[in-house]
């Protein structure tokens, strides 16, 4: 009983196309069809199948231990019957007696298709994973598919699709099927089904891939990236530092006319970019973060470890607190430090009520 040369020949093929292993679609063969052939045959005996990869002939064989006395017939035989094969055996030994099931190689051939496909498959998804696996922390374009239901459905390419959960939307978002986007390629994780890739609008990195994209100078390094705080959709703050005394970081990621970071805000949902200067000095670091809002003075806060009061012009207070406290929610993350914002009163004369505060406090 034999699959036969071309069965061989065009295995072989589809195993050079598809770099499979050659050796292990085969050992894979043989299992599935010892278990084939155990549901065919009744009893509890015990058997081996080879398959020959140059001929593709198949040999059943079914196996009995050696014995002086049987007490189970369907896996032991007698010294005596077992030399009847073979002269040489002795106790302990195993027979193999050949055996060829009727209709046994159309159960064959129905395997084997069934033992491809399956590698074919379990190989497209090995390849997936080890694709989307090594862009982790990437960016990789995407087309809208369909809602299920916080949960957006992104095809990535013909045979593999990805999740944008609902917390890694940006909000108020829309995801229209068939719109092409950019998505941040957050985990990805191996299940029966295939890889389980998970994607984000929100993420910080994608920002940043997004902008080394757009920016020659920080994709060169003369321009570096320190921090990058972002409320998805809305407003993100990037802390920038250059290596170049003679590259403005600002002027570098506007770009003439504003073009970089509009292309890079236009990929966003027109996510306002605030571009901030890195310093050493914490308190110039946490005046530049609270852009664009012009800020008097910064003092540290007594016995308060990374925290700071942050003076600002009655003018200018709404500006740096930002709509819902976003402004200086932003600045105290990409900071790291707990930033209070206080207004400052305008200079003025001192009034005789002043001086003599306490005099006036008695009389009232």
């Amino acid at each position: 009983m034999q699959l036969g040369h071309d069965f061989i020949e065009a295995l072989n093929t589809l195993a050079e196309e598809r770099e499979l292993d050659v050796d292990v679609i085969i050992s894979t063969l043989e299992s599935a069809l010892l278990s084939a052939y155990k549901k065919y045959q009744p009893g509890n005996q015990e058997a081996e199948i080879h398959i020959d990869k140059l001929t593709g002939e198949i040999t059943v064989n079914e196996l009995r231990k050696v014995v002086e006395e049987v007490e189970d017939p369907e896996v032991e035989i007698s010294l005596n019957d077992a030399r009847r094969f073979k002269r040489t055996l002795e106790i302990g030994d195993t027979l193999k007696i050949p055996r060829d099931p009727k209709n046994f190689g159309r159960i064959a051939a129905q395997t084997a298709r069934q033992v491809i496909t399956q590698k074919l498959r379990d190989e497209e998804r090995r390849a997936a994973y080890s694709e989307f696996l090594d862009k982790v922390g990437e960016i990789v374009n995407g087309t809208v598919y369909k809602a299920d239901g916080d949960n957006i459905i992104i095809h990535l390419n013909d045979k593999t699709d990805a999740l944008l959960p609902k917390k890694e939307k940006i909000q108020d978002e829309r995801y229209i099927p068939g719109s092409v986007m950019k998505f941040y390629v957050l985990e990805v994780k191996q299940n029966a089904r295939g890889p389980k890739i998970m994607l984000s609008r929100t993420h910080p990195g994608l920002l940043r891939k997004l902008m080394e994209l757009e920016i020659p100078e920080i994709q060169q390094g003369t321009i570096e990236i320190k921090n990058i705080v972002r409320d998805g959709g809305a407003r993100a703050k990037v802390s920038l530092a250059t290596l170049d005394p003679n590259v403005d970081p600002v002027g570098a990621c506007v770009g003439n006319g504003g073009t970089r970071i509009k292309a890079v805000s236009g990929a966003l949902k027109g996510e306002k970019i605030d571009i901030v200067i890195y310093s050493n000095d914490p308190f110039v670091y946490i005046k530049n973060s609270l852009s664009p809002a012009q800020i008097a003075r910064v003092e540290p806060v007594l016995d308060n470890e990374k925290a700071a009061t942050v003076y600002v012009y009655k003018d200018q207070l709404s500006l740096a607190i930002g709509k819902s406290g976003q402004n200086v929610r932003l600045a105290a993350k990409l900071t790291g430090w707990k930033i209070d914002i206080t207004p400052v009163e305008p200079d003025r004369m001192p009034t005789l009520k002043d001086i003599f505060h306490d005099v006036f406090t008695d009389k009232e």
